[in-house]
């Protein structure tokens, strides 16, 4: 399948210029209405659109003035006629209006996409990091020490 035309390469460009434009309905166009994501912060499920959208709010919200670049490296795509699959490493950092990085973090991504009425929206999300298993926390560089190690 030419690059152009895959559904995965096109959520995650899209999926990047919209966290970029922290457009939250714009977004959450991106999702089927009955969306099941499992994300890092907070809760165990966000199951439907409807309940995503408060979560996907406060996300936008909390930057203030910063705006959120999501870069995705290492993805593995597989894509059939009307579903898709995919794990990627996404870095989402935090920066300044003069492009200042301020804070960034290393999540792990899942997506299922299914093709409805033509469109291909996202069904599933599972995003996480690891844990440091002493203090229970969440370790945001993860990838780098893997990296550097």
């Amino acid at each position: 399948m030419p690059l152009e035309s895959n559904p995965i390469t096109t959520l995650f460009e899209n999926y990047t210029s919209r966290v970029l434009s922290k457009d939250v309905e714009s977004f959450l166009e991106l999702y089927a209405h009955d969306t099941l994501v499992f994300d890092a912060w907070g809760m165990w499920e966000f199951a439907g659109v409807d309940a995503w959208r408060p979560m996907v709010t406060m996300w936008f919200e909390s930057l203030g003035d910063k705006l959120c670049e999501a870069r995705f490296t290492e993805v593995v795509a597989t894509v059939r006629d009307d579903v898709a699959f995919a794990h990627a490493a996404v870095r989402y950092a935090e920066v300044t209006a003069d492009g200042e990085q301020v804070d960034s973090m290393m999540n792990r991504i899942t997506v299922t996409l299914e093709k409805r009425d033509g469109e291909w929206k996202i069904t599933h999300e599972h995003t996480s990091m690891p844990l440091d298993m002493q203090s229970a926390k969440g370790i945001f560089d993860a990838y780098e020490k893997r990296d550097a190690g």
